[in-house]
């Protein structure tokens, strides 16, 4: 394991057999670390650390089990870095700041995050990133004339190579994506789902090296009113949720579901509840049925795939990420809590 220093923790990983889908009622937050920092980037590394990088250029790690907190700062030129994107493989932990210059880091052999690849530009801006597998990962950030920021790897996040606009479909004007909650893109397989700020997805069916558009039903009916966040449970079964985050209460044209693989999209709970919501989550071992929604305006939960909702708490996060069934942990402005679902 080559983390760096604040990742070198050794992990117990428990066993634990299947279970049948649970349908929540209540959630329970603590908070378990607390600081002047906006978190909207967390990871989860090996299933029993949860690391994280937001702005301040504060980054570290959560151990579970002891919940003891390492924390460290990076700075470039002097100033101190937002990341608001961060992921992992087996061997490594990456974070990427969000603009002008975009700056990828990397754990390295030397036990120190390693810079490892740099983007200038008065319109950069990156949003998120993921990986396939060990070797192929992927970056996506705002573009221009049509053309979204497309970064991806393909040795284990050493070198990076922004594909070019050439290779990519074309969207309409200015496109990019909501940096809130590292949830723009989910990979499944060789596949890739990209929301952009838009009412397109960008689709990919071969980890990177072609891409199309999925249409959506979304229309978008302010500045700000769009997608910001995705999963799916498998490679069928997939949701996204967004809104307004300048005008959360409206809830029209913010959540949309698939059955098949994103070919096909559909507006659900339309004109009900969740309004905005800057990230959701399937809840593991669910059938694709429970989803989990976060935003500044609280927490809700669908046990029926999205088509309706219930409010769980009005403690408010940018980002989720579940540990098992039952446990997620989310961050926020100012903290990190771990969530129990009952």
């Amino acid at each position: 394991m080559r983390y760096l220093g604040i990742f070198l923790a050794f992990l117990i990983v428990g066993c634990s057999g299947k279970r049948e889908p649970k349908e929540f009622k209540s959630v329970t937050i603590k908070t378990v670390f607390d600081d002047s920092v906006s978190i909207r980037a967390i990871e989860f590394l090996d299933g029993r650390t949860l690391a994280f990088a937001g702005s301040s250029g504060m980054y570290g790690t959560l151990d579970i089990s002891s919940e003891k907190i390492r924390t460290a700062t990076m700075e470039f030129e002097g100033n101190l870095l937002e990341f608001r994107a961060v992921a992992h493989t087996s061997s490594d932990f990456f974070m990427l700041s969000v603009a002008n210059p975009a700056l990828l880091f990397k754990t390295g052999e030397s036990g120190e995050m390693e810079l490892v690849y740099k983007e200038l530009g008065e319109s950069v801006f990156y949003d998120a990133m993921t990986f396939w597998n060990d070797k192929e990962g992927i970056a996506i950030g705002d573009g221009k004339d049509g053309c979204m920021a497309i970064t991806i790897t393909r040795d284990g996040g050493q070198n990076w190579k922004k594909v070019t606009c050439e290779n990519l479909p074309r969207l309409e004007g200015d496109v990019g994506a909501y940096a809130a909650s590292n949830s723009n893109i989910k990979t499944k397989e060789d596949e890739a789902w990209v929301i952009t700020s838009k009412k397109q997805m960008l689709y990919s069916a071969d980890k990177g090296h072609s891409w199309e558009i999925l249409n959506t039903p979304i229309e978008l009916i302010a500045s700000y009113h769009g997608l910001y966040s995705l999963d799916f449970y498998d490679e069928n079964i997939g949701f996204a949720i967004g809104g307004d985050f300048s005008a959360p209460d409206v809830n029209t044209y913010n959540k949309i579901m698939t059955v098949n693989g994103g070919k096909d999209w559909e507006l659900v709970a339309d004109g009900l509840r969740p309004g905005y919501k800057s990230c959701v989550q399937y809840v593991p071992n669910s059938n694709g049925k429970g989803l989990v929604a976060v935003g500044f305006t609280g927490i809700d939960y669908s046990k029926n795939g999205g088509k309706s909702w219930n409010p769980l708490s009005d403690e408010g996060f940018y980002t989720v990420r579940f540990l098992n069934d039952s446990i997620a942990y989310a961050a926020g402005k100012n903290r990190i809590a771990r969530l129990e679902f009952k």
